[in-house]
């Protein structure tokens, strides 16, 4: 007795009828471009680790938002290295710092560009912890607040369209809710970074942003990677405190809890493709191990069938040269 080939096989034949049932597709409507910016004059300076990635300085900035125009993609979150470090992690919050020019210089050059920002005191501190950190070498959660709404403020005065605290600090969100509320800003969305794990997947992003710590970990802030209600219960948080997006950090060894977030909260989730997912292909095509761009395209279409609605990923250049061809 014979029976008919499964029908999706049948579809599967022809190449441009595969592409009408597609269930997922890529585009570059949910992309996000992380870039770096530092101080001083005519900087372009390459990250080893991540090959293709550059430090900006402000007078080279304008040439790549110009390419990314060129290459349509919408949004773009800024790192900012800055020229002095302390304790307090006080030029975050400086009306002219580093990244508080950038989003000037962006929405002046390019007014249709997202401009994202992200809100964390690691960049800034001289011992490279994401908060304020007492004798015994823990961080304080409650005196870090104020400082992150102070940073957030600053870069919606600067102009940005939107802020992401990346900090982990429990209550932020809703500090830094009531903060822009409270000075004007009750319309410009936060995109929380709501379960991001304590991961070492971020080793070539702390060479681009100068941010490893400088003693211990980031273990007692950030999440244990075994965990997967916890994030669910970090989500939940966030949102109640005013949170407009939500986001899972990293990406690719995180697809369940991506997936877990979108199926519980049916919620604007982002998904942030790390420098180390990166950095792994990367490193691999160049030893001609494997198809780089088939791999990369697998990747992002993997983040996005889990459910994320916005990917930021250092691929964005790639993925839209590949589009354009």
């Amino acid at each position: 007795m014979s029976f008919p080939i499964n029908r999706m096989r049948r579809l599967r034949v022809n190449e441009s009828i595969r592409s009408m049932v597609r269930e997922t597709e890529l585009s570059l409507k949910g992309i996000i471009y992380p870039l770096f910016v530092v101080y001083g004059s005519d900087k372009k300076v390459p990250i080893p680790s991540m090959p293709g990635i550059h430090q900006f300085s402000l007078d080279r900035l304008g040439e790549e938002i110009e390419e990314l125009k060129g290459l349509n993609i919408p949004a773009v979150i800024l790192f900012g290295i800055p020229e002095h470090k302390d304790a307090q992690g006080s030029s975050a919050y400086q009306a002219d710092g580093v990244i508080q020019n950038s989003i000037k210089l962006i929405k002046d050059k390019c007014p249709d560009i997202t401009v994202i920002t992200d809100v964390c005191l690691c960049e800034y501190t001289d011992h490279g912890h994401c908060g304020i950190v007492e004798k015994d070498g823990y961080v304080n959660n409650d005196a870090t607040l104020e400082l992150l709404a102070r940073e957030a403020l600053s870069h919606a005065q600067a102009g940005c369209d939107m802020v992401a605290p990346s900090d982990m600090m429990d209550g932020r969100i809703g500090f830094i809710r009531k903060s822009l509320d409270d000075n004007g800003f009750s319309n410009l969305p936060i995109m929380a970074y709501s379960a991001k794990y304590c991961s070492s997947f971020y080793g070539p992003f702390r060479d681009a942003a100068d941010s490893a710590p400088q003693f211990g970990d980031r273990k007692t802030y950030q999440m244990d990677p075994p965990n997967i209600n916890e994030a669910l219960r970090e989500v939940a948080l966030d949102i109640q405190e005013g949170a407009d997006i939500v986001m899972v950090k990293p990406a690719l060894p995180y697809l369940d809890v991506i997936r877990a977030v979108k199926e519980k909260f049916a919620y604007p989730t982002a998904a942030y493709n790390v420098s180390g997912e990166y950095s792994m292909i990367k490193a691999a095509a160049l030893q001609g191990w494997l198809d780089e761009n088939r791999v990369m395209l697998e990747s992002l279409i993997s983040i996005k069938r889990a459910g994320a609605d916005m990917t930021i990923t250092y691929f964005a250049k790639d993925l839209a040269r590949l589009m354009q061809d």
